[in-house]
């Protein structure tokens, strides 16, 4: 598929970067980038040399949230149509959340609406500490409806609360504090950190991270109970006789690098 809304670069380290690419527009989304990401996250999930994602708004901002003129014809919809719609932006956050491979956004500028919600899909977040950050739907008359279970786990139910009821805007700063961000920095800084970031992410086995997201989601709040147990046991036990497992394993009483780490 020729994407036109977005880039998806993949790199020799296993590493794919997927750019929101409409930087004129401020990478606001509208249909078309929503179906593209759709479909360039189903191509990341099947490829098993992508190792770790990383979300990026290319020029100014991360993203502006949705475009003015998707909006304005989604106001002539009926709400059959409008339900489909929104079960398209439901799926692209889906999809998100449960890709396989850790994933994490890198936030600068602008991140209203929407685009917080693709945020807080991510595993990890970082940004620059002067990113202006907005739940911003009610203040032409919506909600932040489809986004709003990824952003409650993401900020708790108190901000997100706060946040969704009052339209404030938030510095990267805050969204750190509230825990959207996992660090902010100097904007002129942002991008070292992300390669910092990678370069952490890339020490560890890619399967072992898979298998890890997995469990965590399936874990939830942490409930305890039997089933929640027998998944614990049989996650270790799985990863202890997987090929990455023993290498990681014999690696360690080898006193070596194991080989995933050989390629950055």
């Amino acid at each position: 598929m020729a994407y036109q809304e977005i880039q998806l670069e993949t790199g020799e380290q296993g590493i794919a970067i997927l750019w929101l690419n409409r930087a004129e527009k401020n990478n606001a989304f509208n249909a078309g980038m929503i179906s593209e990401l759709i479909h360039a996250l189903d191509t990341i999930q099947n490829d098993q040399n992508i190792r770790i994602l990383v979300l990026r708004g290319r020029g100014k901002h991360f993203s502006a949230g949705a475009d003015l003129g998707w909006m304005k014809a989604s106001a002539q919809l009926d709400y059959a149509a409008n339900l489909a719609d929104s079960h398209e932006l439901g799926e692209l956050m889906h999809k998100l959340y449960h890709l396989p491979q850790p994933t994490l956004a890198v936030v600068q500028g602008a991140a209203f609406g929407g685009a917080v919600g693709l945020i807080a899909c991510c595993d990890m977040a970082i940004g620059a500490a002067d990113a202006v950050l907005c739940l911003s739907e009610v203040r032409i008359g919506l909600a932040p409806a489809v986004i709003s279970p990824f952003v409650v786990k993401a900020l708790g139910q108190r901000a997100a609360r706060r946040y969704a009821l009052t339209a404030e805007r938030f510095s990267g700063a805050t969204a750190t504090q509230l825990g959207l961000l996992c660090e902010s920095y100097p904007a002129e800084d942002l991008d070292a950190a992300a390669e910092k970031w990678l370069a952490n992410l890339c020490q560890n086995s890619p399967h072992a991270m898979a298998a890890s997201k997995a469990l965590l989601i399936e874990v939830g709040a942490g409930k305890i109970d039997a089933l929640t147990r027998a998944k614990t046991e049989q996650t270790i036990a799985a990863l202890r006789v997987s090929p990455e497992g023993q290498e990681g394993l014999n690696s360690f009483f080898e006193k070596r690098s194991p080989s995933w780490q050989e390629t950055r």
